[in-house]
């Protein structure tokens, strides 16, 4: 088996310690990271991941990172590159900047068990100045679907059974939005609709898998199974209510994953997100 820890990092330095202390006692394997900044430098190798992996290195610092943190599996990063028509094997086209990395994970001594992790963060895109547009924070579907575009290299064949993917991270939307002062639900919607389309099955984590949010969700219906995964500024880890963080993979493949959200108020961490908790190979 497996564990991964998917994690918007919110780029703290204690995050990068709570996710060592892990990888320490044997949780976890590898991290699939958002908004992550360079590791602590006292960290030294307890941390693997392939530096200077994306195509282009501007003044960003958010960001997505696939992280080894075992000898339990061997991580093959792919580079990055811009969205060419065709790539090497050992590199990923790529069109959105800090909004993905990919790696092909292998467990030890089971090369036939391999698969292919996505780290995904869909940040915040604004329009553009001649739209004269009233929305400072942009929209997320935006680079979701650059995101869906460059995993979509991965999906080779009509039957999604050849294929093993797992993608997970912050999609900054809410699943199953119908509201309309934090959401844009019927562009959000298409972005659901293409994950499946693509052969890959949502896994959550949905209720019971982690707390579910004591205030009301915002934005979603009051029987919505979305579990909090973010929380605000002013919000503690009990009062959040705001799933932004999900996990999918291609269908077949999606019966040997599990998840759940590591959302309880003892067990947050130090990021503004919470842990997914994220377990492969346990029904193969």
């Amino acid at each position: 088996m497996v564990r991964i820890i998917c994690w918007n990092m919110n780029k703290r330095a204690a995050a990068w310690h709570c996710l060592a202390e892990m990888a320490e006692r044997g949780e976890v394997d590898v991290a699939l990271l958002q908004e992550a900044v360079c590791p602590p430098g006292d960290l030294g190798a307890q941390v693997l991941y392939k530096k200077n992996v994306h195509w282009d290195q501007p003044r960003y610092d958010r960001w997505s990172l696939v992280v080894q943190l075992s000898d339990r599996v061997k991580v093959e990063w792919f580079r990055q590159v811009p969205p060419y028509q065709s790539v090497e094997e050992n590199e990923i086209g790529v069109s959105g900047i800090g909004t993905i990395a990919a790696a092909r994970v292998v467990p030890h001594g089971r090369p036939e068990a391999a698969f292919v992790a996505v780290s995904m963060y869909a940040r915040w895109m604004e329009p553009h100045p001649s739209t004269g547009s009233p929305w400072s924070t942009g929209a997320s579907d935006v680079s979701a679907h650059q995101i869906l575009s460059d995993i979509s290299a991965f999906v080779g064949h009509p039957d999604p059974k050849k294929h093993r993917i797992l993608a997970a991270g912050d999609l900054n939307m809410f699943r199953g939005a119908t509201g309309k002062r934090l959401s844009l639900p019927e562009r959000e919607s298409t972005v659901w609709t293409r994950f499946e389309a693509l052969g890959l099955e949502f896994l959550g984590p949905q209720a019971p898998d982690g707390r579910p949010a004591a205030p009301a969700q915002p934005e979603v219906p009051v029987d919505t199974l979305n579990v909090p995964t973010f929380r605000t500024s002013t919000q503690s880890p009990a009062e959040a209510n705001r799933q932004l963080d999900y996990v999918f993979a291609s269908r077949g493949f999606h019966e040997e994953v599990t998840v759940r959200a590591l959302n309880g108020t003892d067990e947050w961490g130090p990021s503004d997100h919470c842990r997914l908790a994220i377990e492969v190979g346990r029904h193969a």
